[in-house]
């Protein structure tokens, strides 16, 4: 399949990405369509306009006066006379934000891969640590499971149905236990089992809540002295239907719990989907995963270009 920015090697993810985007194109991009419908040349009643779809979608004002300024760059708009290119300047920018915000994380040799996962309550961690779960499975992974989030009585009895949905063992203390003592337990656990990758799930907290963000920090060290350079990633899970929140709430994580990337859910379930590039372009955290429906198999690894062709259904 040949797309704007080149060959996809896998439609199937293509049209699933087209599908859990939707929400974010028929609003954004068909809006756009409208804008330009009829008009044969740019000016700055349409760049006014489009200002305000750009920013309606979360797409972020950094990017919006960027993409602005690119286009009010051209001489006499020369180079983008005809409005219908318009779209593939936009796209070609926002691919461009995504691309440049992709850092592929370090992968221990010989020791266990060591994956957290944060966030506010209510983003869907337990469940997107089970989806993790099962798709390291699937690629032939042993993987176990850390109830660190030891607040929530009926976060370990979920992530233990999790655990035997994907054949993974879940290490778990009381209720009220420090989770730092449940992560050092997982961790002992990983090394003697050998198994290759633990996925830690936490406690959801609001990121202006000093002491619990410095639990995260004492978390964060405590894997470091039992397995070199872990965690060897951080994952802010992000409701993408919270839109610009979510910029702040990843702002506030990277400091305290430094985090090394995104995962962002429900994004099939706002037409928001734009808060992807705004935070990409803040705070340069790459998106590792999105959550494009509610099956198992819905977290699927982030694609910058296949992002950007389904949104603007190229």
């Amino acid at each position: 399949m040949q797309t704007l920015f080149g060959p996809s090697s896998e439609p199937a993810v293509l049209e699933r990405f087209r599908k859990g985007v939707s929400k974010t194109r028929n609003r954004f991009v068909s809006q756009i369509d409208e804008l330009i419908q009829g008009k044969k040349v740019i000016d700055e009643e349409v760049l006014e306009e489009l200002e305000m779809l750009l920013i309606g979608a979360d797409i972020g004002v950094h990017t919006t006066e960027e993409i602005l300024d690119n286009v009010r760059s051209q001489s006499d708009y020369a180079q983008l006379s005809n409005v219908a290119e318009l779209k593939t300047h936009i796209a070609r920018h926002l691919l461009e934000i995504l691309k440049n915000s992709t850092a592929k994380p370090s992968v221990p040799v010989n020791e266990p891969e060591v994956i957290m996962l944060v966030g506010v309550n209510g983003t869907g961690k337990t469940t997107t640590v089970g989806k993790l779960a099962h798709r390291f499975g699937i690629e032939g992974h042993k993987v176990i499971l850390c109830a660190a989030d030891t607040f929530r009585a009926a976060a370990a009895e979920q992530l233990e149905v999790w655990g035997k949905r994907t054949s993974s063992k879940v290490i778990q203390r009381p209720s009220g236990t420090d989770p730092s003592a449940v992560m050092f337990d997982a961790l002992s656990a990983a090394k003697t089992q050998q198994a290759d990758i633990v996925i830690v799930d936490t406690a959801g907290r609001l990121h202006t809540k000093v002491n619990l963000m410095a639990e995260l920090a004492k978390m964060v060290r405590t894997a470091g002295r039992s397995i070199s350079g872990a965690p060897h990633e951080v994952l802010l899970v992000l409701d993408a239907v919270t839109g610009q929140n979510g910029l702040e709430q990843a702002r506030q994580f990277t400091k305290s719990a430094m985090a090394t990337g995104l995962i962002i859910t429900k994004l099939d379930g706002t037409a928001k989907g734009g808060i992807a590039v705004a935070i990409a372009r803040d705070l340069n955290l790459p998106i590792r995963y999105v959550g494009l429906g509610e099956q198992v198999d819905d977290l699927m690894p982030f694609d910058p270009e296949i992002f950007v062709c389904s949104l603007f259904d190229t």
